[in-house]
């Protein structure tokens, strides 16, 4: 069981199940993407993965 589990090691899916929200929310929030790409482009966007490059200095 679940409990067993946690009270054994006292690791739960918190983080896990953080993630799997966020997605369902790109996933709302993808309606209309044609593009897997663009899909997961999104996912990384909102779970803070992806980089963006800013230029050094600013005029």
């Amino acid at each position: 069981s679940g409990i067993i589990h946690f009270v054994e090691t006292k690791i739960t899916n918190g983080i896990l199940e953080g993630i799997n929200s966020k997605v369902q929310l790109a996933k709302r929030r993808a309606r209309g993407y044609r593009n897997i790409n663009n899909f997961i482009n999104m996912i990384y966007f909102l779970c803070g993965k992806l980089k963006f490059d800013y230029p050094l200095g600013f005029t």
